[in-house]
């Protein structure tokens, strides 16, 4: 297929400095969960990126010098020639495909306590640091400012040696440069405080230390957030965002604009649609004629065509669309915009690197497999066998195990009970907020249905006997799993609701469309986005809704997300009553029984329904019928049985997805005792 002319403009080259990227397609530096700490992980991941297409393939932030310590999260860095040779592992591997290879030199200021390196912190004034940790920074006097000029300048030449085509001057997500930018945190008196100019000082003199640092080889790019989405009191796009770039607006080579701090200009699809900042950015291009890059998490290439024709943008920035579908560029290239793997915007990518381990992402289960497991998401090994196969479930993890099945060769049948494939991803995307999840269940739908390899039957529930009837050598249970009614989950192992007790309900009820009446009290002992999504769910139908938890925030996974704050704000706003620190004891159809989790103090709260927000159980039913029948099983002609996603341990979405590709990869595989998977490690 060729590609749609009404695209051609997003396929120009652009001239960045002394250095042309091949499109206008700039994956923007973003956090890894690789970090320093697993080179070859994050080499790999990158190459896969431009080998997609991505013009520019930029590193997560990447730190100058250990007092800007991010530990204990994985970040890349540029303290010496070590760092030097694994950088270069990056950069290589993007130029193998033809791309730009850009490097985000970072120094954190108030937000490093540098617990591994030691270190003080740095900032413009003594002040705690971003987290809890008893730390506060030492105000940066003259020779700590020179310091600091220094380290930027030595790993500018680091990244030289490295091979990176691009050399950042962080100045955004609230990091040092900001710091000084801003007045919230520049409260000095001296050059580098007081006036904007004053207090730009710093940002130009990195700048132009920068470039002449990388001379004619590199291109400098400026991160900065234009507004700190803090009122008056902070920079504003209106303001002194506006005129910070009016006064630097032709110094760096490229403009990366953004918003305020990570959690602002990452905010999930709960919260904000695609291409959410422009009101924010829009201004720049008005006042520099130098190339301008932003976010927006675009995956609609029409959308990406107007950013350009508009003049919003120069270049499409992204982080996690680049995540969800490391190839969007070829295909758009290619003419098949329609088999772009679109990011859903959970911020499962976030909440991976928040829990310090590499990226995990709901729609790309290949993301951070790179090199562990040699997975691509463009190709996958032939069928190991003419084996025949069939998955019984289309749930996220059937889905994707069907989809990888046939792209393997595998003659497939998918068995779904119910009339809608997608299982849980359907239903939850009907709650509050989570419309855009159902692009996990329409990407897969639409790629099987494309398939003369894949065979779906819908309204088809399955017992043993009719498994063991039709004989298929390969079966895959993939049924899925429900919400517990009896309140099991972290808090209690054992019931805390009868059976039979009326006016109980799940998740799975409130999907369902289950008739419920106010006051409503739901007890979360999930602490994911379940409980906050359902509390919005039930108070958009206008009913009272207490949401109760034992732990000391609502939706406490989500700060990994960076989406707590978000969540909590609007359960405020729309008059939810909040009870942490509480669990439920008892319920009798009409009160709830509630006791503190630190003081045992027993309190009540008139409830005419509970929703129990706790545990799933597998359904595993029909794996267990068939697992305790080895004899039938054998004289069908059946090899093997399994059981994936939430039918065999209950997890995320992204889980399901992840176990049902491997699953598919690993059909037919040769057993090793050996552990299969490389570990990117230090050895000794």
């Amino acid at each position: 297929m060729t590609r749609d002319p009404r695209y051609d403009v997003l396929f120009e080259p652009v001239q960045i400095g002394p250095v042309t990227a091949p499109n206008r397609f700039y994956q923007v530096p973003h956090c890894s969960g690789m970090g320093y700490a697993m080179p070859h992980t994050l080499a790999e991941m990158r190459a896969v990126k431009a080998e997609g297409g991505w013009g520019v393939v930029c590193t997560e932030y990447c730190s100058i010098h250990p007092s800007s310590d991010d530990g204990t999260f994985p970040y890349a860095s540029l303290w010496d020639d070590d760092d030097v040779r694994a950088q270069a592992l990056m950069a290589e591997a993007v130029h193998r495909h033809g791309a730009l290879a850009g490097v985000e030199l970072w120094h954190g200021g108030l937000s490093t306590p540098n617990l591994v390196s030691r270190e003080v912190s740095i900032a413009p004034a003594s002040l705690p640091t971003w987290d809890e940790a008893p730390v506060q920074s030492r105000a940066m006097d003259k020779s700590d400012i020179r310091d600091l000029r220094r380290w930027h300048v030595a790993a500018a030449k680091r990244a030289l040696q490295a091979g990176f085509d691009i050399v950042y001057v962080y100045a955004g997500h609230g990091y040092l440069p900001m710091q000084f930018l801003s007045a919230r945190t520049n409260t000095r008196s001296d050059e580098y405080g007081g006036s904007l100019e004053n207090r730009v000082r710093l940002l130009r003199e990195l700048i132009e230390e920068t470039k002449e640092a990388v001379g004619d080889r590199c291109g400098v790019a400026v991160r900065i957030a234009v507004d700190e989405l803090a009122g008056e009191a902070g920079i504003t796009a209106e303001g002194e965002g506006r005129e910070i770039i009016e006064m630097l607006a032709e110094l760096p080579d490229l403009w990366d604009v953004n918003i305020s701090d990570y959690a602002n200009d990452a905010r999930s699809s709960r919260f904000v649609p695609e291409a959410a900042q422009e009101p924010y950015i829009a201004f720049v291009k008005q006042v520099t004629t130098k190339p301008v890059v932003g976010v927006g998490r675009f995956t609609s290439p029409d959308t990406m065509v107007s950013q350009i024709k508009r003049g919003i943008l120069d270049m499409i920035g992204a982080a996690r669309p680049s995540i969800a579908d490391p190839f969007l560029p070829r295909k758009i290239e290619d003419g098949r915009p329609d088999d772009i793997r679109e990011c859903i915007g959970c911020n499962m990518c976030i909440a991976s690197n928040g829990s310090g381990v590499p990226l995990r992402c709901t729609q790309n289960p290949t993301m951070g497999e790179e090199w562990r497991n040699a997975w691509h998401p463009e190709r996958i090994e032939a069928k190991g066998s003419d084996s025949s196969v069939l998955v019984i479930g289309a749930g996220p993890a059937g889905l994707e195990c069907a989809h990888a099945l046939g792209q393997r060769g595998y003659q497939v049948h998918l068995a779904e009970a119910t009339t809608e494939l997608g299982g849980r991803v359907a239903r939850e995307a009907g709650l509050a907020g989570l419309g855009e999840w159902i692009r996990v269940r329409d990407y897969r739908a639409y790629q099987i249905g494309k398939m003369p390899e894949v065979t779906v039957y819908r309204d088809s529930r399955l017992e043993s006997d009719h498994v063991i009837e039709f004989g298929f050598e390969q079966v895959i249970v993939a049924t899925g799993a429900q919400w517990r009614r009896d309140g099991v989950g972290r808090c209690h192992a054992f019931p805390i609701v009868n059976n039979g007790t009326p006016n109980v309900f799940t998740p799975d009820d409130v999907m369902n469309g289950a008739a419920i009446e106010g006051p409503v009290l739901i007890f979360d002992d999930d602490h994911y986005y379940m409980g906050g999504v359902i509390a919005e769910t039930l108070r958009r139908k206008g009913l009272a809704v207490t949401l109760v938890t034992p732990n000391d925030s609502v939706s406490a996974w989500t700060h990994n997300s960076l989406e707590h704050a978000f969540i909590l704000r609007r359960l405020l706003e729309m008059e939810v009553e909040i009870a942490t620190g509480h669990m439920l004891t008892g319920y009798d159809g009409a009160t709830a029984h509630l006791a503190c989790c630190y003081t045992e103090k027993a309190s009540e709260r008139p409830a005419q329904s509970l929703v129990t927000v706790t545990a799933r159980l597998p359904d595993d039913g029909l794996y267990r019928a068939l697992a305790e029948q080895p004899e039938r099983l054998a004289e069908a002609g059946i090899k093997s049985v399994s059981r994936i996603g939430d039918c065999d341990a209950p997890g995320s979405i992204a889980a399901a997805v992840y176990a049902g590709h491997k699953c598919a990869r690993g059909l037919d595989a040769p057993v090793t005792p050996q552990i299969a998977t490389r570990r990117d490690r230090v050895t000794i």
